[in-house]
């Protein structure tokens, strides 16, 4: 009988289990498309991933599908099914099904910082992957039934081997169609927006602090204006055509949008769209050095938003960072400002007092001053504050009005956020970490003078070629305040230990684990109701570190 005879059970089985494969084949994809996701949809860093040693689910996989040939193997022998019409050939399969359900499982508990989304683009690619694996199951199974007979339907445990192939290739097969997709939001979006030209639209980018600063510029310019701001960090293409689309109302008077850049040219993709008339840049750091490769790309790129302005147009700068002080000074801008503490600052703070529990200034602008109280602490905190004071004052808010904003601000969720509770200060500031967000933490620490002070971090991470030297830098910094270290992963552990070496920390006293949760369980083990504790929770790594 002809395997393509529909009267043939074995074509029947075939197909079905050809599509109980393919299902199962993407729910074990999940890790490869969560890291396609995470990178943009971009294959570079989907490589980067496959590449590193870390990778840990090339082998796990790997693991998967020689464990369940070794059983199906095994299971043909005993059954003597090494010939044609042995239905006892599909036995074995038990076996693959169970271990990869153990192995879905695992990967569903395993903690995750930014768990894959369902997206309609993820659900397009699952859709396509779904039909590759369908398609390569069902020929690898009528190959093996014709020729290779001795191994059977055994041949389909070893499918999941070609994932880290099948993921990316599912994604350039749908590319046409998510470009044509995606240049649709984007005209829609456009359009949406020209139609809007009594709309006051801006721009905030920089290495770190951006989403900071959006909230702290959104309740000051909120004060006397209906304003529209990107929520959590939507900063790439589609999360502001997003935010556009649908969040941005007739009645909104301002647009304040994040941008975010992994890569030159990504501000000016953004400013395309958008076209925002005024501006913010934070600082210039190296954050991101992996993809863009070199800081003066990272200047280059942060720039782009500045070039996009009209004449009239204004651009803040912030006077504490050295790279944006450059782009200060190379700006033609008419309408540029400096905001810090310095001399050239438009707008400056002055009778500084921070505390571990908030911060109070005297705000000087024009020759006019105003107290200001807030929760926030830590002077990146002001330094933000009085970056986003300068565009709200130039924008026409009134001192009395920002002053108002400022003594209610609350600290955005994960960046140097303060949880107290008892005895313990937690300052929660997972979110990311780049050299200057890492250098501002300690300093935050070092408000708390009656507290024993732990610090737990990865250290800092896509720094390239200088990630070493920086880490060293931050485990020299650690190790001058904390009085314990805990160190998570291995990804940093001996530049961030080298670091902590001849410095005031106890050598017993730096810990190190694998994972989070390992950490809070030793964070648990020091704690004691008698005295006080801060700690400080520095960055938590990518998923694709883990």
């Amino acid at each position: 009988m002809e395997f393509f005879d529909l009267g043939n059970i074995h074509f029947i089985l075939a197909f079905f289990i050809s599509i109980a494969n393919a299902a199962l084949l993407c729910l074990i994809a999940g890790k490869f498309l969560q890291i396609l996701q995470l990178s943009g949809y971009k294959i570079k860093g989907y490589n980067v991933w496959l590449k590193d040693t870390k990778a840990r689910y090339i082998s796990r996989i790997a693991m998967l599908a020689f464990l369940s040939l070794a059983c199906v193997l095994v299971t043909n022998a005993l059954f003597d099914v090494y010939h044609r019409d042995s239905i006892y050939s599909y036995l074995g399969l038990i076996f693959y099904v169970y271990f990869s359900i153990v192995f879905i499982i695992n990967m569903v508990n395993a903690p995750q910082k930014t768990p894959l989304a369902q997206t309609r683009r993820m659900a397009r690619l699952i859709s396509c992957l779904f039909i590759l694996c369908m398609g390569i199951t069902f020929v690898l199974i009528w190959v093996c039934t014709e020729w290779l007979y001795f191994i059977k339907f055994g041949i389909i445990v070893l499918t999941p081997l070609l994932l880290p192939v099948l993921v990316p290739l599912a994604h350039f097969i749908m590319a046409p169609l998510e470009n044509l997709i995606r240049h649709s939001y984007i005209v829609r979006a456009k359009k949406k927006l020209a139609k809007r030209s009594d709309l006051i639209k801006i721009g905030i980018t920089g290495s770190y602090g951006k989403t900071s600063v959006k909230h702290i510029l959104f309740d000051m310019l909120s004060e006397k204006y209906n304003v529209c701001m990107s929520p959590h960090s939507f900063n790439t293409p589609m999360g502001l055509t997003k935010v556009v689309l649908r969040y941005l109302k007739p009645e909104n008077e301002i647009l304040i949008a994040e941008m975010g850049a992994r890569q030159v040219g990504d501000i000016a993709y953004l400013c395309n769209i958008i076209k925002p008339q005024h501006a913010i840049i934070t600082g210039i750091g190296s954050q991101h050095l992996e993809t863009f490769g070199s800081k003066e790309n990272i200047k280059k790129t942060k720039n782009e938003l500045i070039l996009s302005l009209p004449e009239n147009g204004i651009a803040v700068f912030n006077e504490q960072n050295e790279g944006a002080k450059q782009l200060f000074d190379e700006c033609s801008l008419k309408n540029k400002y400096l905001a810090g503490f310095g001399d050239n600052s438009c707008v400056k703070a002055s009778e500084i007092n921070i505390t571990s529990s908030g911060m109070s200034f005297i705000l000087n602008y024009n020759g006019r001053s105003k107290k200001c109280n807030c929760d926030l602490i830590g002077m990146h905190n002001l330094e933000n504050i009085l970056l986003s004071s300068a565009l709200a004052l130039k924008l026409g808010v009134s001192l009395d009005a920002i002053s108002r904003a400022i003594s209610e601000l609350q600290p955005v969720a994960h960046r140097l956020e303060i949880i107290r509770n008892h005895n313990i200060t937690v300052i929660d500031d997972a979110f990311n970490s780049s050299v200057e967000g890492s250098a501002a933490a300690v300093n935050v620490l070092t408000n708390f003078k009656d507290a024993v002070k732990i610090c737990i971090t990865p250290g800092i991470v896509e720094m390239g070629e200088e990630e070493f030297k920086v880490n060293e830098n931050f485990g020299a910094q650690l190790g001058e305040v904390c009085d314990y270290v805990i160190v998570v992963n291995k990804v940093n552990q001996e530049a961030l230990k080298k670091g902590l070496e001849n410095t005031k920390i106890i050598k017993e006293n730096i810990i190190t684990v694998d994972t989070l949760k390992l950490a809070k369980e030793k964070l648990s083990e020091l704690i004691s109701p008698e005295k006080n504790y801060v700690v400080l929770f520095e960055n938590d790594l990518p998923d694709n570190y883990t």
